[in-house]
């Protein structure tokens, strides 16, 4: 109850990195379940490349719990291992975790190489971490309005409706054919179709899907963003940006875009993703079209 919430006071914890899930996990998730399951580093070793097999295949959260869980269970089965007359080390590599856990539960992010018109690459604060989602849209001949799905909060929708505005307000500045927003409806869809998703976060994705699609120009694959929108252009600050850039790092996107409001939450992120990671700063949309549409924007006028 917010009465309730006057009177306390919120701590907010970020998520860790892989790396730093790494040497926790060494320091003292491993130690703590090797003791339990009644076994040494001498029977069961776990190899960095395991473990990140573990991190990125069977568990996904911000926190330890899960990873602290699977590690026990893979405790558990090499000491019914040693039980049946197992006597030489066991190194938990991602083979031995696959054949020990079964198939993957998550399926590594990877970012898409070839984006066409009309998709863009947005990221998601979510409780288990950040996450990569693409915005997809597509025109439809004769229809009318914005159609918006994949389980989209309210919050998002207002996101997508307030970014088609802007784009419509100055198509003629885009060089967009202004008819096509009258003469066409517009589809917007945002997987995974099953996974509820709101905030406004997804503002300026919507915005850079939609001026693809209408410019008919590819938007770039290696950058993701982040960032609400307003109906005048501007770009506001957002939440969760350790987890969003970590989710972009984790995909293989080398750049992010975000509010520039937002600069000074870099300092929560591990300073070799700093310097591994590109990212620029935006106040207005236009700057947002710029790092991602360039194509979009029209060539400046030389000076004479």
């Amino acid at each position: 109850p917010q009465p309730l919430l006057d009177r306390l006071e919120v701590i907010r914890i970020a998520g860790y990195s892989e790396e730093e899930k790494v040497v926790i996990a060494n320091r003292y998730l491993i130690p703590r379940q090797l003791k339990e399951a009644g076994l040494t580093e001498e029977n069961v070793t776990f190899p960095d490349e395991g473990l990140r097999k573990l991190i990125g295949s069977y568990t996904r959260e911000a926190g330890l719990r899960n990873l602290e869980r699977a590690i026990g269970r893979l405790a558990r089965k090499a000491a019914l291992k040693f039980a049946e007359g197992q006597e030489d080390l066991l190194d938990m590599n991602p083979d031995r975790i696959a054949d020990l856990l079964g198939p993957e539960t998550f399926l590594p992010e990877s970012a898409q190489k070839n984006l066409p018109a009309g998709v863009a690459t947005g990221l998601a604060w979510t409780p288990s971490g950040g996450d990569v989602l693409y915005v997809e849209a597509i025109l439809l001949p004769s229809g009318k309005g914005l159609t918006l799905t994949g389980q989209l909060g309210e919050v998002m929708q207002e996101s997508a409706k307030a970014a088609q505005s802007y784009l419509w307000a100055h198509a003629e500045e885009y060089g967009l054919d202004a008819k096509a927003f009258i003469d066409m409806g517009v589809h917007i869809h945002v997987p995974a179709g099953a996974i509820p998703k709101d905030g406004p976060s997804a503002g300026v994705t919507a915005a850079v899907a939609l001026a693809s699609l209408y410019s008919k120009k590819p938007a770039r694959n290696d950058t993701a963003m982040t960032g609400e929108i307003t109906l005048t252009g501007r770009v506001l600050p957002i939440g969760g940006v350790k987890e969003k850039v970590l989710a972009a790092r984790r995909a293989g996107l080398t750049r992010v875009v975000m509010p520039r409001a937002n600069a000074k939450d870099l300092r929560d992120l591990p300073e070799h993703v700093r310097k591994e990671m590109e990212f620029i700063f935006a106040e207005r949309i236009d700057e947002v079209f710029a790092a991602t549409l360039p194509a979009l924007l029209p060539e400046p006028t030389p000076a004479r």
